[in-house]
């Protein structure tokens, strides 16, 4: 018995149709923990999610704020009582788990182009269905998704437009996606370099690419307004890293992240500027947010 209200195409064609027991796919005679269609490892790799954990980890105050703010537009613009929600680029988990917390009936389904982080998501996360897959290459069927969530995605994807007509062919009539990418082009560093960020975004120029695609606003704005002269001068400095050693990048790298990470008053600020956000449009940030109908 299939528990998903949808469909998955065979791994292979004209392969066995899998299907989701509630705990594993069922693929013909075998059983899989996380079902694996594509991979591409041009803006990602499962070297760059331990990175990532071990020096920002699942309580940074942006990526805290991040959340709070994703799951804050989906209760304001998702009228779907228990909606079905794609989050790509998962990784381990961390915005999967405060959904199954804050909405314990929606139908969740996780997704990433790595796997180790998927299999270990996989052992904590026993009854949600989890994916691998390129999302310029997406296995989903069309007009299945509710809302999907995008949080620091599209500036790992070479071929954004691509991504993002995905991203509209599997939303249903009137379902949304919530958008979060690096604000700010020219402040392109080593940082981004080395996460294989292929772009920083205007929010303006995420509009026009979403507008294109057939979507329409529902809300825009940018997360990390107060904090942005400093975070200005931090790139400023990791630009002169170019003449460094790689060593001495990475180093400089992980002392910035977990410098940010350990402090209390940008903690408090951005939690501020997310009280604020509810009643207004931030003009700059370090991030862009938005969040965009399929209508």
């Amino acid at each position: 018995m299939n528990l998903l209200p949808f469909r998955l195409p065979p791994l292979i064609e004209s392969g066995p149709l899998p299907y989701w027991n509630g705990s594993a796919f069922i693929v013909g005679n075998s059983e899989n923990k996380i079902l694996e269609y594509s991979e591409n490892f041009q803006g990602w790799n499962d070297e760059l999610t331990q990175f990532h954990e071990d020096h920002a980890g699942e309580n940074h105050a942006i990526d805290s704020a991040s959340r709070a703010h994703t799951l804050t537009q989906i209760q304001q613009y998702s009228n779907i009582p228990n909606p079905i929600i794609l989050e790509v680029g998962c990784s381990s988990g961390f915005m999967l788990k405060e959904f199954h917390k804050v909405m314990p009936n929606a139908i969740l389904i996780g997704a990433d182009i790595v796997r180790e982080p998927l299999l270990n998501l996989a052992k904590q996360m026993p009854n949600t269905p989890l994916l691998r897959f390129d999302l310029t290459n997406c296995p989903l069927p069309d007009n299945s998704i509710d809302v999907v969530v995008l949080l620091n995605i599209l500036e790992h994807i070479e071929n954004d437009v691509a991504a993002l007509e995905h991203v509209y062919r599997i939303l249903k009539p009137g379902g949304i996606a919530i958008i979060e990418v690096p604000a700010a082009p020219n402040l392109y560093d080593l940082h981004d370099k080395l996460l294989l960020h292929f772009r920083r975004y205007s929010l303006n120029h995420l509009i026009a690419l979403t507008k294109n695609t057939g979507f329409s606003i529902a809300k825009k704005s940018h997360l990390g307004c107060f904090i942005y002269p400093g975070f200005w001068l931090i790139k400023q400095k990791n630009k002169r890293l170019f003449f460094k050693s790689e060593a001495q990048q990475k180093r400089t790298i992980e002392k910035n992240i977990q410098y940010t990470r350990q402090n209390m008053f940008l903690s408090s600020i951005i939690k501020l500027e997310l009280l604020l956000g509810k009643y207004v449009e931030y003009p700059f940030g370090i991030r862009c947010l938005l969040t965009v109908r399929k209508t």
